[in-house]
C-alpha cells in the first residue's frame, strides 16, 4: 500500500452521509462549520456492498478496542440535519 504525503495528512469530517444503490454504497464525508451557510463534502468514497459490510465489521472491532482502553464513546444522538436526498440514506 502506498500512502502519499497529501493523503497521509487526512481530511477532517464531522458528518457522514451514506446512501446506496443495489450495486454500491456512497459515503460522503462532510465538514460542517458553525455560522457557515453551506457544509462542504470533503471526500466521497464509493464501495461495493461487500466492502461496506467489511468496513462496518472493522469499525465495530476498532470501536470495541478503543472503548476497552478509553471508556464508552458518548452517543450524541441525531444531528438534526436533514438526510433525505431522494434515496435511501442513513447517518453515521
Amino acid at each position: 500500500i502506498e500512502l502519499t504525503e497529501e493523503i497521509a495528512e487526512g481530511i477532517y469530517s464531522n458528518l457522514a452521509i451514506i446512501s446506496h444503490s443495489n450495486s454500491e454504497f456512497v459515503i460522503d464525508f462532510i465538514k460542517v462549520m458553525p455560522g457557515m451557510p453551506k457544509a462542504k463534502v470533503k471526500s466521497r468514497i464509493l464501495m461495493t456492498p461487500e466492502h461496506a459490510k467489511r468496513l462496518v465489521i472493522a469499525l465495530q472491532d476498532n470501536i470495541q478496542k478503543y472503548e476497552a482502553v478509553h471508556g464508552k464513546i458518548k452517543d450524541l444522538g441525531p444531528s438534526g440535519i436533514p438526510m433525505n436526498f431522494g434515496g435511501p440514506t442513513a447517518e453515521a
